[in-house]
C-alpha cells in the first residue's frame, strides 16, 4: 500500500514571486556592441552614445520602454551632430533673426565651410611654400564686389569693426558723431561705451533729430581722430529731422568712418532707403563697416572696405590680431560673396502672389490631414537691425495656438509667432525645399 505523507502546507513567504523585467533589461557592453551604436560612436564619440544608452536604460527601468527596445531607444535618441545646436525652420517672419543665428548660409557657403574644415592653404602660397596673406582670395572676392573700395579687411563683427577703428584711428583722440546716432546696438550694449573702451573721446553735436554739417564743422579740430557716421539701423526717427550726408562729411578734411550697419554692399531696389557700402565709399568715406550675417546673408564678421592706407593701417594694428576670423569664416564669406543668391536674397524678393498660393496649398493639404489650418497673409520684417520700418507683404499658415510648444520642441524644431490667438508660420523665411519638412511637423504636433 503507498503511503502517502501528510501534505506540507505553503508558508506566506513561499508564494512564487514575478520575474523582476529590469533584470531583462540588457549591459550596457552588451548595447554598446549593436552595429548602429558602434557606427554612432564612430561618428558622435563614445560619450554621447554611452549616454543615449544610459538614458534608455533608465527609462525602461522607470517602465516607460519595454526591456527589448531600449536599443532602438538609444539609437533614436542619438544626436545628428556631436554639437547641442540644432537646425530650426524659421516661421517668425523675421527674415534675419537674431536668436536663430541671423543669416542662414547659402548652400555653396555650407560646402565650403565643410571643405575648409581639414588643412587648407588659408595663410600659405601653395605656388611657392611660403607664407601668404591670410585670408587673400575672400578679401579679392570683396573687392570685385565693391570694386570702390581700394582695400578690405574682416573682423569677426560688426562692432569689433568699429572698434578696431576706433583703437586705430582715434585713441587718445576725440571721434565727432551725431547725438541722434549714440545707438544701442542690441544686449545692452551700447555705441558710446563700446568707442570710449578704446580710449578714444567722444566729441557730440547736434540733437537727437537734428544735426547739420556745420555742427560737425565747429566740431572738428586737431584733436579729431575721425568722423563717425552711424546708420541707425535698428530705429527710425521721422518728422522734424535733419542729417548731415557723407559727402558733407568727407568735405571737413578729416577721415569719415561709415557704419551702414546691415551690411548691403549695392543697392538693392527692395530697401530704397537701406545706404550701400558702393555708395557711402563713392561719397568720400575713408572707411565703411558692416556685419557680414545681415543683408549680405553670410557668416558673422564684420567687413572694413575703403582707402588702401588706411585699412592697411587697421589690419597692420595690433588689435587685429585679436579680432580675427577663421578659415570656416574666410570660407564662407568668399562663398557668399562669389556664389549664387543667399537664402536672404532670397527671402528679400519673394513674389507676395506666390507665397499666397503656396500657404493655400500646404494648408489644404493639412486639413484634409484633420489639422485645423488656414492660409492667412501675413507681414514680415527684415530683423537683424537692419531696414527699420520696412514691411514685406508674406504669407502664413494659421494654426491652434497650443501647437506653438509642440512645434518648437519637435524634430525638427519649427519657430513661429503667436498672433491673434493663433499660431502664425511665416513662409517667407522658409525655403520651398522645406515645404514636406515642415508639413511633417505640423502633423507632428498636431498628432496626425
Amino acid at each position: 500500500m503507498e503511503h502517502h505523507g501528510t501534505p506540507t502546507r505553503p508558508r506566506p513567504g513561499d508564494r512564487a514571486q514575478a520575474p523582476d523585467p529590469r533584470r531583462e533589461i540588457a549591459g550596457t557592453d552588451v548595447l554598446l556592441r549593436d552595429p548602429r551604436l558602434v557606427e554612432g560612436a564612430r561618428r558622435l564619440g563614445p560619450r554621447l552614445v554611452k549616454q543615449a544608452v544610459a538614458q534608455a536604460q533608465q527609462r525602461a527601468r522607470a517602465g516607460e520602454i519595454a526591456a527589448a527596445d531600449v536599443a532602438d531607444a538609444a539609437v533614436a535618441a542619438l544626436p545628428r551632430t556631436a554639437a547641442q545646436l540644432r537646425p530650426v525652420l524659421n516661421a517668425t517672419g523675421v527674415l534675419l533673426h537674431t536668436n536663430l543665428g541671423r543669416a542662414p548660409l547659402s548652400a555653396a557657403a555650407r560646402d565650403a565651410v565643410r571643405e575648409a574644415g581639414g588643412c587648407t592653404d588659408v595663410e600659405l602660397d601653395l605656388a611657392t611654400g611660403g607664407r601668404a596673406r591670410r585670408g587673400a582670395s575672400a578679401l579679392a572676392a570683396l573687392l570685385e564686389r565693391v570694386p570702390q573700395a581700394q582695400a578690405a579687411h574682416v573682423v569677426n563683427n560688426g562692432a569689433a569693426a568699429l572698434v578696431l577703428a576706433a583703437t586705430a584711428l582715434a585713441a587718445g583722440k576725440e571721434i565727432v558723431i551725431s547725438r541722434g546716432e549714440m545707438v544701442e546696438i542690441g544686449d545692452g550694449f551700447r555705441l558710446p561705451d563700446l568707442l570710449e573702451s578704446t580710449g578714444a573721446r567722444l566729441r557730440e553735436v547736434g540733437t537727437t533729430n537734428r544735426t547739420t554739417a556745420e555742427e560737425y564743422a565747429a566740431a572738428v579740430g586737431p584733436d579729431t581722430g575721425f568722423v563717425l557716421k552711424v546708420h541707425p539701423s535698428n530705429f527710425r526717427i521721422e518728422g522734424f529731422t535733419r542729417s548731415a550726408s557723407v559727402a558733407q562729411l568727407a568735405a571737413l578734411g578729416v577721415p569719415v568712418v561709415a557704419d551702414i550697419g546691415s551690411g548691403l554692399l549695392a543697392p538693392d531696389p527692395a530697401l530704397p532707403a537701406e545706404p550701400d557700402a558702393a555708395g557711402w565709399l563713392r561719397a568720400g568715406a575713408a572707411v565703411v563697416t558692416a556685419s557680414g550675417d545681415k543683408l549680405l546673408g553670410g557668416p558673422q564678421c564684420g567687413l572694413l572696405l575703403g582707402e588702401e592706407t588706411t585699412v592697411r593701417r587697421l589690419a597692420r594694428h595690433p588689435l587685429a590680431r585679436a579680432l580675427r576670423v577663421d578659415k570656416l569664416t574666410l570660407a564662407a564669406l568668399e562663398a557668399t560673396v562669389r556664389g549664387p543668391s543667399t537664402p536672404t536674397h532670397t527671402a528679400l524678393h519673394r513674389d507676395p502672389a506666390a507665397l499666397r498660393e503656396r500657404a493655400g496649398r500646404l494648408a489644404g493639404r493639412l486639413r484634409a490631414d484633420g489639422v485645423d489650418a488656414a492660409a492667412v497673409d501675413s507681414e514680415a520684417t527684415v530683423g537683424g537691425g537692419g531696414a527699420p520700418g520696412v514691411v514685406l507683404p508674406s504669407a502664413a499658415l494659421a494654426l491652434p495656438a497650443g501647437l506653438a510648444r509642440a512645434l518648437r520642441t519637435g524634430e525638427p524644431p519649427v519657430m513661429g509667432r503667436l498672433e491673434a490667438g493663433r499660431c502664425l508660420l511665416d513662409l517667407r523665411a522658409v525655403p520651398d525645399a522645406d515645404d514636406e519638412t515642415l508639413l511633417r511637423a505640423v502633423r507632428a504636433a498636431a498628432g496626425r
